[in-house]
């Protein structure tokens, strides 16, 4: 008899130590989860189901893109006079298009001719939904001269803003952004749906993707507009008309795969999204916690009537049979959790071998604290790594600038008001302190200027001249291509720095908003530090003299909310931005 009580305290104890595993295991699984900390790798799984769904069908919705082909028949550079726009309006109004939604910006106001085609063939249409990304605190926009215009003529604005996840990947819409209803939203309420707010819960809805780039019926803006786009293939449907082409920068990272999707595509998506009932929704949050539990429970229940080692093992084949029903409820609408309730599943099927066999235990902490001190050996070395990267690129820049300048000190100041104007125009630290080195190498494609050019005390001919505005394309080509954030942006202001507000500037001739604010800012700031410095050809200009000709440029060749706000800091540190 003391053998057989034994044999029952063991199998006791063992049931107890196997079900403290497992409810730890679902546990800390659980609390990752509520906590966020799983909530990138969640959403990488998402993007598999949707990889692993394929395409699906994208009924009474099509896209009139303004893609490259566009830019090849119309020769005519991007922003569009509005005229061509009102004719696009009217042809989609000839091919009974049941809504018009217009994914581009028609904030500001251009020529009085061409802004009143544009209203007076919105009008004729019966109105549309019109995209911006501007809003005042009440959620009032300036499209079209106002809401009481758009009003008028049936149309009204909507916000184009979608919220980027880790990574910069869009997977979910909201409801509004900075108080004005989002595209979908206004396209449903058009349509006479009612829209709950409380459906996108604190994080959006997802957007329930038809597919890859490319799902979504496409005819180019030029086909329509030139009276090609087959007949009948707009009748009825929710048409959206957006920038497609990849020269404008409207590409986005999305769940639908790993192409990038152009913005007024997203947008169709979310429409046809929200006109469905917004299909796919996550799980409840207690479907979520029975599948963390019962996969955390699953393995040490086995464990009791098979080996640990063969429980354990069974683990993966538990996992794929989750996976599949995981897919499955996705095919239903239903998101379900994946990482937890595997994580969950991942300890659990530990646990229980850690159980059964204690000894390894103490070899599980050893091999858990050298995996700590190799991550500490990793930080340190990325962060090195980052501290050289920085160092490489200041040093660069200063080697380019020491050819046409008589000290190196440029970069420093000017990378510095880059950065002070940044925090000022709103930008957060992070990207602030970003484009404080990413300006650094805003003239590196100078590199490839001979000296006779850089160092001419004189005017520069024609021809020179020529050659020299090839840096900002030069610049811009060395440093294309680079996984590097801060390589990525010192690209962008390669190529913009130069152009200007009035559009007159090279080598795009972007004007106003189109030019990227990193390359808007970078330009007030060189400019400011080349005047007030030394150069071969000049001598140092007073602060005074220098804010004179940057207020004169204000509105040409500089943004003139970024003037507005150097003049505001400027007296406060006259003597630390003034040139040796």
């Amino acid at each position: 008899m003391p053998a057989a009580s034994h044999r029952r305290r063991r199998r006791a104890s063992r049931l107890r130590l196997l079900l403290t595993a497992g409810v730890l295991a679902a546990g800390l699984a659980a609390a990752a989860h509520s906590s966020g900390a799983l909530q990138s790798v969640e959403n990488a799984s998402i993007d598999r189901r949707f990889e692993v769904r394929g395409e699906q069908k994208a009924d009474g919705i099509a896209l009139i893109a303004i893609d490259d082909v566009t830019f090849s028949d119309l020769e005519t550079q991007w922003p569009f006079p509005r005229h061509l726009h009102a004719q696009a309006v009217a042809a989609l109004h000839r091919a009974g298009a049941r809504e018009i939604v217009y994914d581009v910006q028609f904030t500001e106001p251009t020529k009085p001719r061409e802004d009143m085609a544009l209203f007076d063939a919105l009008g004729r249409a019966g109105g549309a939904v019109l995209a911006t990304s501007e809003t005042d605190a009440h959620g009032r926009t300036n499209v079209l001269g106002g809401d009481a215009n758009l009003r008028r003529i049936g149309a009204r604005a909507a916000a184009a803003n979608l919220p980027d996840e880790q990574g910069g990947v869009i997977r979910r819409f909201t409801y509004e952004m900075g108080g004005l209803k989002t595209l979908a939203v206004a396209v449903a309420e058009r349509e006479g749906r009612r829209v709950d707010p409380a459906a996108f819960g604190p994080d959006g809805a997802f957007i329930d993707f038809r597919g890859p780039a490319g799902t979504i019926p496409t005819y180019s803006f030029s086909d329509l507009i030139e009276g090609r786009v087959p007949a009948g293939a707009l009748r009825g449907k929710i048409v959206v008309v957006g920038v497609a082409s990849p020269t404008v920068h409207d590409q986005h990272a999305t769940s639908a795969g790993p192409e990038l999707m152009s913005g007024p595509e997203v947008q169709a998506n979310t429409i046809w999204t929200l006109l469905h009932g917004l299909p796919l929704d996550a799980a409840p949050s207690w479907l979520d916690l029975l599948a963390i539990v019962a996969l955390s429970l699953i393995v040490p229940l086995l464990a009791l009537r098979i080996r640990a080692i063969l429980a354990a093992l069974a683990a993966p084949v538990l996992g794929v049979a989750y996976l599949a029903i995981a897919e499955l409820a996705f095919e239903h609408g239903i998101v379900l959790a994946v990482v937890a309730p595997l994580v969950g599943l991942t300890l659990a099927a530990v646990a229980t071998v850690a159980v059964s066999h204690l000894l390894e235990t103490l070899e599980r902490q050893q091999m858990a604290e050298l995996n700590e001190l190799l991550e500490e050996e990793v930080r340190l070395r990325t962060s090195e790594l980052r501290a050289t990267e920085l160092e490489v690129i200041q040093r660069l820049g200063q080697a380019v600038e020491s050819r046409d300048e008589e000290t190196g000190d440029h970069i420093g100041r000017m990378s510095e008001l880059c950065q002070r104007l940044a925090l000022a125009a709103g930008m957060d630290p992070e990207e602030a302190e970003l484009l404080r080195h990413a300006s650094a190498m805003h003239d590196v494609g100078k590199i490839a200027i001979p000296d006779s050019i850089l160092r001419k005390p004189g005017p520069l001919s024609e021809d020179e001249w020529e050659l020299m505005k090839r840096h900002t394309t030069i610049g811009g080509d060395l440093l294309a291509g680079s996984r590097s954030p801060v390589v990525q942006m010192g690209e962008v202001i390669a190529r913009t720095h130069h152009e200007r507000w009035d559009g007159s500037g090279y080598p795009a001739g972007l004007a106003g908003e189109d030019i990227p604010l990193v390359g808007r800012i970078c330009a007030v700031a060189d400019v400011f530090d080349a005047l007030i410095s030394v150069r071969p050809y000049k001598s140092a200009w007073t602060v005074e003299e220098t804010l004179a000709e940057i207020g004169r440029q204000s509105g040409r060749q500089f943004d003139p909310r970024l003037v507005a706000l150097l003049f505001d800091m400027v007296p406060r540190s006259t003597t630390s931005l003034r040139a040796a």
